[in-house]
């Protein structure tokens, strides 16, 4: 997510990554030390970039990051678009995926039916502020009340490895930026960590619509303007990814500026659903 205005649901993502308004990932931590995991470093190869491409991923602006997880340890992730993050795990399973474009492919990473386990994180320097709990409480609201084939069951602490999502605050490790960062589905689960940093200064309500764009990543919608980055004052296709951003019936193809998974949001967001939106989630949930 980048620092003002963010889209949502019209296009479905591709596989499992993590994404938003410039979005970026860190981990949560009970104390302030962080062990680092004894990891191959990853590096941005010309076959890497390949893997991307073949995808119909913006390849251009591939890049490696240390994604800090909440038991405090970091590992390093691929990073594409600003806001989508792969784990090597599903950088793996996408380089198995091969080309291919069959148009409904999207729908093997969504997520099975069922509820959903949500934690906001309360522990350390990583824990959501009471601003921020109340925005967690408010996009969860905002999932629930569409009565979707996933339902959302959200509690607060720091026992979060049995829980499906967890959404923490990781400004520490992003200053002077404000957004978000998740991924995409895989196997049937939504992406498992939620980021969000700098939103101290904004209102309940923007801090809710970048939380709830951030979940709709990781239940398999990607950016509305991907085609554009219109809502970022840009003019880049982040491309059409080989299992995703197939548009849903109902909704527009073109540019639609009151969408809550918009690339960027404004600090005047309402963080709301749009009716496009909503037709989007319930089309394919």
């Amino acid at each position: 997510m980048k620092h003002f205005k963010l889209p949502i649901l019209g296009l479905v993502l591709s596989c499992t990554l993590v994404s938003c308004e410039k979005e970026s990932v860190d981990p949560i931590e009970n104390q302030d030390s962080v062990e680092v995991q004894e990891v191959t470093q990853l590096e941005v190869t010309e076959e890497v970039s390949e893997v991307f491409k073949k995808n119909f991923f913006n390849s251009v602006k591939v890049g490696v990051i240390d994604f800090h997880l909440p038991d405090g340890t970091i590992e390093q992730r691929y990073q594409i678009e600003d806001d989508i993050t792969f784990s090597v795990e599903q950088f793996e399973h996408l380089a198995k995926l091969g080309n291919t474009t069959e148009k409904n492919y999207h729908t093997n990473n969504l997520v099975s039916p069922r509820t959903l386990t949500i934690i906001g994180y309360t522990g350390g320097s990583f824990a959501l502020s009471s601003k921020e709990r109340t925005a967690l409480q408010w996009a969860v609201n905002n999932y629930n009340r569409l009565n979707l084939s996933i339902q959302l069951s959200l509690s607060f602490g720091t026992n979060y490895q049995n829980k499906d999502m967890v959404v923490y605050n990781n400004t520490r490790n992003n200053p002077g930026r404000s957004g978000g960062v998740a991924g995409f589905p895989s196997n049937g689960n939504p992406n498992k960590f939620i980021q969000i940093y700098g939103l101290s200064g904004f209102s309940t309500n923007v801090n809710e619509h970048v939380i709830t764009h951030e979940i709709g990543h990781s239940v398999g919608f990607r950016h509305t303007d991907w085609f554009s980055r219109e809502s970022c004052g840009e003019n880049v296709n982040e491309g059409v990814g080989s299992i995703g951003a197939n548009p849903i019936p109902g909704t527009p193809e073109g540019y639609d500026p009151t969408s809550l998974m918009l690339a960027c949001f404004s600090s005047n967001t309402d963080g709301e659903f749009n009716n496009n939106d909503i037709i989007a989630l319930q089309y394919l949930y």
